[in-house]
């Protein structure tokens, strides 16, 4: 019946608003809870009222139950993290629904969907409901009910998360054993967080006595609420004892989209009825990893980007494909072709960017428009997927059109008003022409602009005396002196470096290198070791494009090291390690300024931007 009534349901979920249904005995019950559930649309890939029609799976997670002997099923789709319920063998003004709760079951959304049987049918069904709501951090459990003379609900779902192991596994059988906080005592007792290598999480109580307590809580917004994850694996330390400890719980759920999960350990001694707990932390054990885990928790999946910067979220979306390829882990390969489906088509001025976007990542700013063809040859280069590359080629084929021999002899425009010619413009279409023509078999188009424009950069007073790069040119085409920022220096090392590959010249490693030496032992970029821009002193701080400026850097520098054999191990490994021992929180939150130093009125602020660039110096580690 289910397989037949297909379309005609979704039919009549249309039509249900439209037919007169005779009011239930729980109409006081049913319109406060439909006035409540009409201010909760969750959208994650979709938003609620997707027709079920669209899943791309459906599953059965939990049995049936028969209200009066009609049949009232939860359907599942994982992979769009969505549910739906249906009813068949039923009477005319049967109805079925889905529940919601984001607190484990304790409260709910009812009547999601409700969906009514019309007059000649015996089935219907709901459209289809988030499970998940990650862009605002929350985990719901999901349930179907049908009313047919007498309500009557299946049980919830996913009240456990479960990623390689479930909720609830002993932690005697634990890999690895990392404390990321500091434990807490009580009363001589000793409350301790436990992590595991592969992302669980367990807490332990020593020192105590028997009734003593401890459990685990679990939240998904940094710790600001844990509604469904509280009192974890409660239990009680037995008679003779002294201590003991819980059971795993997942500190992420990947079915969900729910990156960046914390935990935190509690007790409770038996004497005085008091409680502490440690600080929310999560998974530290691998530092790329855990920090990509951070920024994705930023992440927005319905609009498939980091909120609210165009160019920054192909960069950020770089550093995820660079991890990826650094470390094998390809659980979040899912936002590559996620973030290209929804960001292709063009949007309006202040949707993405305070330009209008024309289509294909196409914007009146040149240099954003390169970082996401930049973005889609390093998709390319991870999936091997031509989309991408095709993708790339679309969008030089526009910058191409910007290039400009009546004005400096040359150079790419940094925007369509054809106002100034900087660094960041050209070294990008150095480095994008040269890698398309590294990827296209047989090209000798895209090499020969390549090669014009790298001699035109090297040639145009862009790189100074000292071998660093200068932001631009002036209007009478001579450097302009303005700052040397890392972003351009690594750009230019990545330009040499991609057209090393393109032609073999030795020439062009070795103007890489001196670019590299330029930077590591200038003054102007390093201090203490450490790169620093020069909005990192403790008397300014960085805009958001500034922020992601020293990972761009990391990235290039990471690329030539690799090349030639390990001769910047020494400096990337410096910038790793303070990134990760003094410019990292509990929860793996990595700020600005990679010494970790601040000032009263300039703190070392942290968000995705930061985030993405800490990551991408992670990434160019040996």
């Amino acid at each position: 019946m289910r397989r037949i009534l297909i379309l005609l349901t979704a039919l009549v979920t249309v039509l249900a608003p439209l037919l007169s249904v005779p009011a239930r005995a729980a109409s006081t019950h049913a319109t406060s809870a439909r006035a409540a559930s009409a201010s909760t649309t969750v959208c994650a890939l979709y938003c609620d009222t997707r027709d079920p029609s669209l899943a791309q799976q459906e599953t059965f997670p939990t049995p049936n139950v028969y209200p009066n002997g009609r049949t009232v099923e939860l359907h599942v789709d994982d992979i769009s993290g969505m549910a739906w319920a249906s009813i068949d063998n039923g009477q005319t003004n049967d109805s079925t629904w889905i529940d919601r709760s984001w607190d484990g079951g304790s409260t709910w959304d009812g009547l999601l969907g409700q969906a009514w049987i019309p007059s000649t049918w015996t089935g219907t069904r709901t459209l289809m409901y988030n499970m998940y709501d990650p862009s605002n951090h929350r985990r719901a459990v999901v349930r179907a009910c049908g009313d047919a003379n007498g309500v009557e609900c299946t049980n919830w779902v996913h009240l456990q998360v479960c990623a390689a192991s479930c909720d609830g596994v002993s932690s005697s059988d634990s890999t690895g054993n990392t404390s990321p906080v500091p434990d807490t005592t009580l009363d001589g007792r000793d409350i301790a967080l436990h992590v595991d290598s592969g992302g669980m999480a367990w807490a332990s109580i020593s020192g105590g006595a028997a009734g003593d307590e401890v459990w685990m809580d679990r939240s998904w917004d940094g710790g600001a609420t844990w509604p469904d994850g509280s009192s974890e694996g409660r239990l009680s330390v037995p008679n003779g004892a002294t201590g003991t400890q819980t059971a795993e719980i997942n500190i992420d759920d990947p079915l969900g989209r729910l990156a960046g999960g914390a935990v935190r350990a509690c007790g409770r001694a038996v004497t005085g009825e008091n409680g502490s707990c440690t600080a929310w932390a999560r998974a530290d054990a691998v530092p790329n990893r855990a920090a990509a885990d951070a920024l994705m928790w930023s992440y927005d999946p319905y609009n498939a980007w980091w909120p609210s910067s165009w160019w920054n979220s192909a960069v950020a979306l770089m550093s995820m494909i660079d991890y990826m390829r650094a470390s094998g882990d390809t659980s979040q390969e899912w936002i590559i072709d996620h973030t290209f489906q929804v960001n292709k088509v063009p949007f309006p001025a202040g949707t993405r960017s305070s330009d209008p976007i024309q289509g294909d990542f196409i914007s009146q700013a040149t240099d954003d428009t390169e970082w996401w063809a930049l973005a889609w040859i390093d998709a390319y280069d991870l999936t091997g997927n031509q989309t991408y590359l095709n993708e790339a080629v679309t969008i030089m084929n526009y910058v191409n059109t910007l290039w400009d021999t009546s004005s400096c002899g040359g150079g790419v425009w940094w925007n369509t008003q054809k106002t100034y010619k900087n660094s960041v413009t050209n070294a990008l279409y150095v480095e994008l022409t040269a890698a398309l023509h590294n990827r296209i078999p047989g090209d000798t188009t895209w090499l020969a602009q390549a090669t014009t424009a790298w001699n035109w950069f090297q040639g145009s007073g862009l790189i100074n005396g000292s071998g660093l790069v200068n932001d631009g040119l002036t209007s009478s085409c001579t450097n302009n002196g303005q700052t040397v920022w890392t972003y351009n220096q690594g750009l230019a090392i990545g330009a040499a470096q991609e057209m090393y590959r393109a032609t073999g010249n030795g020439n062009d490693l070795t103007e890489a290198q001196y670019l590299a030496n330029s930077a590591v032992n200038s003054p102007t970029l390093v201090s203490n070791g450490l790169l620093t821009e020069s909005c990192d002193a403790l008397n300014t701080t960085c805009d958001d494009n500034q922020k992601q400026f020293k990972g761009i850097f990391m990235r290039f520098l990471g690329q030539l090291n690799s090349t030639v054999g390990g001769t910047y191990n020494g400096f990337i490994q410096t910038q790793t390690t303070s990134i990760w021992n003094a410019d990292r929180d509990s929860l793996n939150q990595i700020g600005e300024r990679w010494s970790g130093q601040g000032s009263s009125t300039n703190p070392n602020v942290s968000d995705w931007r930061t985030q993405a660039s800490g990551l991408e110096a992670l990434d160019a580690a040996p």
